[in-house]
């Protein structure tokens, strides 16, 4: 008999932008799906209305389609098992929770708000934790047909076992076990026929066929819930593998609540999505080997759950950076300027060599919005402090740099307009530099101050001046010997 086909499903809510750590779970789903040759599902949960967010399931598909998680079966593509948009079943839950009443497994619960809140007083004041008394779990039969012949709303809840342990296996978290006499006696429908989250995802789960369900350990707790469903049925349960929790440092989760970005916001921000989806893997996930620059065919050749920490992930930023810039640097000069030109042209309005910037650029940016930073003296200079000139690694002051600037106008100025390129600038600059028996940085850093009004900038004292052109070379030179004249 052949084994059966691993299905896995990514279930969000549409209820706003892509968290980081809801990113992470479909990147998780779709790798576990396609390493072994199976089916990556997409199924969207919109049953809480309340926290329906308009467009956010374009939103959804958008973000899986831009980072390359497509799936195989889905509300927009169809397959054998839909419909894949969780309020188009809400005829079969009723069905499902009947057939558990009928069975002895779930029953009838008529208790109205005031009695629930009653109960609840009463459990706190004794110091309890809050919990369903089973009230309606004993009604005869009679009862049951004179309240429903009646009208009285009513709830399906499942009847828990009292006694004895609910176990499984997690790939990640192991052997866990839970005390039935802990666990509430769950509701499945509520009074308005809608299902409850852990009722239909059971039931969604089954009926679509997967067998591997990937989730935040968040759900830890509700598994067992979820198990006895499944036994209830007597459905064969899925493998589970639940993932730790995205943190922002040691106490706080990540969440856009706070503030924390969502991965529209990294975009936004000028991440690549190849960076972001190749940070996220990261999150919680070890690699066998040290390499860690993965793009998504490698991810798929390379992934295994056995990789999955238990220990909570934090969120780093640098280490994000780093991977971005990894990203960037590997980029052709040409796919560089694509991605970063509206970063340049927020800033750059003069006419200049784009791809030579580009190329300047791309060697010192790790994040595309650092860009017009590192560029906004190219239209003008900006006002700067005569001690930009000081540098104690190059050896040099706001006196060496009054010296060197008649030295380095008058090399430039024997530059004929034709001839202006950075190998002609380099080539003077340097027989400059040997003539006068100076360090390089003697001539060279007063340059770069003189052009930018900075110290940090994408290139040298030459690139820019190949970059600004003669004309506006020269006179910003001559504008710095003003200066340092005073």
């Amino acid at each position: 008999m052949s084994e059966k086909k691993v299905r896995t499903r990514f279930a969000p809510s549409p209820t706003g932008y892509m968290h980081v750590g809801n990113l992470r779970t479909a990147l998780y789903a779709y790798l576990c799906a396609k390493s072994q040759d199976g089916v990556f599902v997409l199924r969207i949960e919109d049953t809480d209305q309340e926290r329906y967010v308009e467009g956010a399931v374009d939103i959804i598909y958008n973000t899986l389609r831009e980072t390359g998680l497509v799936w195989d079966e889905g509300p927009d593509i169809g397959g054998g098992y839909g419909p894949y948009i969780q309020s188009q079943r809400m005829g079969l839950f009723k069905q499902y929770a009947e057939q558990l009443v009928r069975e002895g497994k779930a029953y009838y619960c008529f208790c109205d708000k005031d009695r629930l809140e009653e109960m609840r007083l009463v459990q706190k004041a004794s110091g309890q934790a809050p919990h369903y008394d089973g009230h309606c779990r004993s009604l005869s039969a009679e009862e049951i047909k004179a309240k429903l012949d009646a009208g009285t709303p009513y709830v399906i809840r499942q009847k828990m076992p009292r006694e004895g342990v609910t176990s499984f296996e997690d790939l990640v978290y192991g052997h866990i076990e839970v005390e039935n006499a802990t666990l509430d006696d769950q509701i499945l429908l509520k009074t308005d026929g809608m299902p409850t989250y852990n009722f239909a995802n059971v039931v969604d789960d089954h009926l679509m066929g997967i067998t591997h369900v990937i989730r935040g350990s968040e759900y830890l707790s509700s598994t067992p819930k979820y198990n006895l469903l499944y036994e209830a049925f007597g459905w064969e349960l899925p493998v589970y593998i639940h993932c730790p929790p995205v943190m922002k440092d040691a106490q706080n989760k990540l969440s856009k609540r706070n503030g924390d970005a969502s991965y529209q916001d990294l975009v936004a921000k000028g991440y690549l999505t190849e960076a972001v989806l190749n940070y996220i893997l990261l999150l919680g996930w070890s690699p066998k080997g040290e390499e860690e620059i993965f793009s998504l065919p490698e991810m798929i050749k390379a992934f295994d759950p056995a990789g999955i920490s238990k220990s909570p992930a934090i969120f780093d930023p640098e280490k994000l950076r780093y991977i971005n810039g990894a990203y960037l640097r590997a980029m052709t000069p040409e796919g560089f300027l694509e991605k970063a030109l509206p970063y340049i042209d927020s800033v750059v309005n003069r006419d200049c060599d784009k791809l030579f910037l580009a190329r300047l650029l791309q060697k010192r940016t790790e994040v595309l919005s650092d860009i017009p930073e590192q560029i906004d003296f190219i239209d003008a200079l900006p006002d700067y402090e005569l001690e930009l000139y000081t540098s104690k690694k190059m050896k040099t002051t706001p006196d060496t740099a009054r010296e060197a600037l008649p030295h380095i106008v008058q090399c430039l100025e024997d530059i004929a307009p034709e001839d202006w390129n950075e190998e002609v600038i380099h080539a003077r600059l340097f027989a400059k530099i040997e003539s006068l028996g100076v360090k390089n940085g003697w001539l060279l850093w007063p340059l770069r101050v003189a052009l930018s009004g900075k110290q940090f900038t994408p290139g040298g004292g030459v690139e820019l001046a190949a970059l600004l052109g003669r004309e506006e070379s020269l006179a910003r030179l001559k504008k710095g010997m003003e200066k340092l004249q005073g």
